[in-house]
């Protein structure tokens, strides 16, 4: 299946349930759990290490708010982009987030995440 073809609805669905996990495990700083549904292309592309010191360094990582707005979903291939606007609990202002999806071995796994 492509995930494409799934409705704004259902991608959304999805990929709460995945920003929801990304934003507590990153105030968490528990990066074993912050990758878990990563596809092992981004999973193996990952340097623990680099991921650790930005897990302790950084303020925006460490204090992401749960309230969060759904801004939308870009269809590209075999891959969508689900944009959020994302929130500090310690710095003003607003963040684009973005996550990127797509099937691996029949699962629907994480294909990029950021927060810009």
């Amino acid at each position: 299946m492509n995930i494409v073809e799934k409705t704004d609805e259902e991608i959304k669905a999805i990929a709460d349930l995945f920003w929801r996990d990304l934003v507590k495990n990153s105030n968490e700083g528990k990066y074993g759990d912050f990758v878990k549904n990563f596809s092992s292309d981004l999973a193996r592309a990952m340097n623990q290490v680099e991921a650790g010191h930005q897990f302790a360094n950084s303020e925006l990582a460490r204090n992401l708010s749960g309230h969060v707005d759904f801004l939308g979903v870009i269809r590209r291939g075999e891959h969508v982009t689900v944009l959020y606007r994302q929130r500090s609990t310690k710095k003003p202002g607003e963040w684009l987030g973005r996550l990127v999806l797509g099937y691996e071995d029949g699962a629907v796994k994480i294909f990029g995440a950021s927060i810009f």
